[in-house]
């Protein structure tokens, strides 16, 4: 009798052991995945800054060469079309003129529901976002009414407000986000879809997007892209 109930503790030791080592592998696993997801985001939001600097650096070099064709023509007596155009074409990217064409509406709810647990939207998120529609070819990004330029930072005031250009997009209570993209309707739908749709709703966020013709206001802070002599 003694045996068998040694047995049987013995048993139930193994077990627990078992399960217990189980658990730690697991647990294990999961901060190692946690840490890999934390460190692809850090490296996403470090390339997106670099890859930011490095078309700012450009677009002042064209933006520098473009002024300097323009008042090399105005003092001839006139200016070309094709040059005003191509100077028009950068002031959108740099972010200085308002755009209106086809793209996408993006609407992003991170609020807390009673039905669901959701994850709040982070800065890496909406990094990503942004990037991923630079990388389909957006030739104008805004978040909640903020033009997004090569100098915009995303920045946490407190412990939920974000700020886009030094001004407040979210508040305390929550707001969902609206993101606007200019540009091929297709692509810009396809990648965002495939790209960062999936992960959000995982995230217990409500997305939705549509093709719309947008509107989306020009850049309202100190102009992004200065002229080195000035």
């Amino acid at each position: 009798m003694k045996k068998r109930t040694l047995a049987i503790s013995l048993t139930l030791v193994a077990l627990v052991l078992g399960f217990l080592l189980t658990l730690q592998m697991q647990t294990q696993k999961s901060v190692v995945e946690l840490e890999k997801i934390q460190a692809q985001r850090a490296a996403s939001a470090k390339d997106f800054l670099a890859e930011a600097q490095e078309e700012n650096k450009l677009l002042k070099e064209q933006h520098t060469a473009l002024t300097t064709q323009l008042e090399e023509a105005r003092t001839q007596g006139g200016t070309s079309p094709a040059l005003l155009a191509e100077l028009d074409r950068y002031r959108m990217m740099e972010g200085t003129m308002n755009v209106q064409g086809p793209g996408i509406v993006i609407t992003i709810d991170d609020r807390q529901q009673e039905h669901k647990v959701v994850l709040p939207m982070s800065n890496e998120d909406l990094l990503e976002i942004i990037n991923t529609l630079k990388f389909a070819g957006a030739e104008a990004i805004s978040v909640n009414g903020q033009r997004v330029v090569a100098s915009s930072a995303i920045v946490l005031s407190g412990t939920s407000t974000k700020l886009i250009n030094q001004v407040p997009i979210t508040r305390t209570e929550g707001v969902p986000y609206e993101i606007l993209a200019c540009g091929n309707q297709d692509q810009l739908l396809d990648y965002f879809t495939q790209l960062k749709a999936q992960r959000l709703k995982q995230l217990g966020m409500s997305v939705s997007v549509a093709r719309k013709t947008v509107q989306i206001p020009s850049y309202k802070g100190v102009s992004p892209v200065k002229n080195p002599d000035s």
